[in-house]
Parts: structure tokens; sequence; C-alpha cells
């Protein structure tokens, strides 16, 4: 099974430029460098965010900052603006429908995973970008 970082890339690049906006190296190539990842990813997640409101960029220029206050861009948000899908958990199409499991597993587990998916997003909703800053610089002045 194959993991998306597309949330966690998401968050890292709005918290990095929401605590280094005072005047720090902006650049996709400086956040990629946090990111241990590659410019182009950065500029495409970024591109993606500023599509969702969620980021202000100017052509030309290396000033990203926050299109609203992080306090009031959720979890939730940023999962939206990034991920094409929006659905956590996925079933399986190919099952064998001269098996009585395999002929009613989709439609049971739609059911389920519906309900993990509000849960999922409703707790989504309560996590805003400002906690999440809070609590990374809170853990690194633990670490100082």
């Amino acid at each position: 099974m194959k993991y998306s970082h597309k949330l966690s890339d998401a968050v890292h690049i709005l918290s990095y430029i929401d605590i280094f906006s005072n005047g720090e190296d902006l650049s996709s190539k400086a956040i990629a460098g946090s990111l241990e990842s590659n410019p182009s990813l950065v500029r495409r997640l970024m591109s993606a965010l500023s599509k969702a409101g969620l980021l202000d960029t100017q052509s030309g220029t290396v000033a990203p900052k926050l299109a609203r206050p992080a306090s009031e861009i959720s979890l939730l948000d940023i999962y939206k603006a990034i991920d094409d899908d929006h659905n956590l958990l996925h079933i399986d199409e190919k099952t064998n429908i001269d098996c009585p499991v395999g002929r009613n597993i989709q439609d049971t587990l739609d059911s389920a995973y519906a309900q993990v998916q509000t849960a999922a997003e409703n707790s989504m909703r309560d996590i805003s970008l400002q906690s999440l800053i809070k609590d990374i610089l809170v853990r690194e002045s633990e670490r100082n």
C-alpha cells in the first residue's frame, strides 16, 4: 500500500511560511530543504494551497504568505486543498460477485467508511493550523 504524504507536506509548508515569515528565505528550494524533498513538489503543493485560498503567492517573487490567519485555517481546509480524492479509505472494486461476501462487501464497507470519513473530517475541522504551529514551536523550545 502506498501512503500519501501530501497532507503532512502541505501542513509543513504552511507552518514553515508562517514561522519564518520574518524575512527568512521562503523559496521553494529552502522549504524543500526542510521537507527533504524537491522544490517542484513544494511548488505543486503551494499552487494547490493558493488555488484553495490558503496561501498568497505572486509570480516572480519569493514572498508567500498565509491568505488568512493560521487560526482560521483548519486541517480539513488543508486536506481538501491538496487531496484530489477526499477519501481516507478505499474499497477494493475487484471482488468475486459469485461469492456472498464478494457480492456485498463494497456496499457494506461503503456505509462504514462513510461514517469514518465523516468523523475524521469533523475532527480535522477542529484542528487549526495555529494549534499545529504552536505545538511545533513548543516542541522546538523544549529541545533547546
